[in-house]
């Protein structure tokens, strides 16, 4: 049946809660599970390679961007979203603001009031490895493109 699913998003470690009633001013820097039934009026942020997931409750509100891996909405975000995994917005969720998503989900009545950009997360390399082949070739390309005055940083 439409819209009976459970959210396929999950994440391992602790989980922190802001509960109903509760206002967070200031920038929020977190690992594991995050969910938002009240207010945060600033910046969340997962920690940098760690797995994350940021939850907001059909209550929830968020003033201010949302960076992490995975990002579940059913309430509002009025701020930009960066989701390098997988963001869900489910029916009741609203975003005010640029969403940036490697895989997006939306159910029927969610909204989002800005741009949609697709990005690719980008690949971790290992120290000392050449470059993606494709990216030589994208540069490659480039500067052929570019006149030769330009190329060379002559001005005349």
């Amino acid at each position: 049946m439409l819209g009976s699913k459970k959210s396929s998003l999950s994440v391992s470690g602790a989980t922190t809660l802001i509960s109903r009633d509760t206002v967070v001013v200031g920038e929020l820097h977190f690992t594991g599970s995050l969910d938002v039934e009240g207010l945060v009026q600033g910046n969340i942020i997962a920690k940098e390679g760690k797995d994350a997931l940021v939850r907001v409750v059909e209550k929830g509100c968020v003033e201010g961007e949302i960076r992490s891996p995975s990002v579940l909405i059913n309430g509002m975000v009025k701020g930009d979203v960066y989701c390098t995994r997988q963001l869900e917005l489910a029916p009741k969720g609203c975003v005010q603001g640029n969403v940036f998503y490697a895989l997006l989900e939306m159910a029927a009545g969610s909204q989002v009031n800005g741009s949609l950009t697709h990005v690719v997360a980008p690949r971790e390399q290992k120290k000392g490895a050449a470059p993606e082949p494709d990216v030589e070739v994208i540069e490659a390309e480039m500067q052929q493109d570019v006149p030769a005055a330009v190329a060379s940083n002559k001005v005349d």
